[in-house]
């Protein structure tokens, strides 16, 4: 069972996602913790995505893939991966889906957590803080939440034509929306 978790900053993809995991069974890759853990373990893949970081470059998808690759390849007799944090772009999801193909796997389910901007805003501007994260102010967050959704609007639609896209309301108790997730996952598998 491979997941899926879309939602704009704020929209509590990490919350759930924990829950998913701890229900599930099954591993977590978000993007920023792996590409952080390579980097600090020095790989070759790690020193790779260093390198385009340290110059400001974004990675390349080609790149992203081979690490994504190597951390499933990783896991052991996994029940499947909830993905966080990537796919972002279409060419990203096209390569995941390639990638999860040679291994005789696909995506179950996508999961598209929507909250409203005025309610991301507050949650984001509340979590800087609590938190004191530096990128959780209004202008950044406005900032954020435009990349958000000029680049998942059209991810949107190829899950759609997959089959896969699942409508979550993000809004409510955290158990509510992780009953309305657990309907969703199980409506799928």
């Amino acid at each position: 069972m491979n997941i899926v978790i879309f939602g704009a900053p704020g929209s509590g993809k990490g919350t759930q996602s924990e829950g998913i995991v701890t229900k599930y069974g099954i591993n977590h890759i978000s993007t920023g913790d792996v590409l952080r853990g390579e980097i600090k373990g020095g790989t070759e893949l790690g020193k790779l995505a260093k390198s385009y970081i340290d110059e400001g470059q974004l990675i390349p998808d080609e790149l992203m893939i081979k690490i994504l690759a190597s951390v499933l390849d990783s896991f052991k007799e996994s029940k499947g991966v909830i993905f966080d944090g990537f796919p972002r772009t279409i060419p990203q999801a096209e390569a995941l889906k390639k990638m999860l193909k040679e291994r005789d796997q696909d995506i179950t389910v996508m999961l598209d957590l929507e909250v409203p901007e005025e309610e991301l805003m507050k949650r984001l501007i509340l979590r800087g803080k609590e938190s004191g994260r530096a990128d959780d102010n209004e202008e950044t967050i406005k900032k954020r939440l435009l990349v958000y959704h000029t680049q998942t609007a059209p991810l949107v639609d190829f899950y759609k034509t997959e089959g896969t896209y699942q409508y979550i309301k993000g809004i409510g108790t955290i158990d509510s929306i992780f009953d309305s997730i657990c309907r969703a996952i199980d409506s799928k598998k």
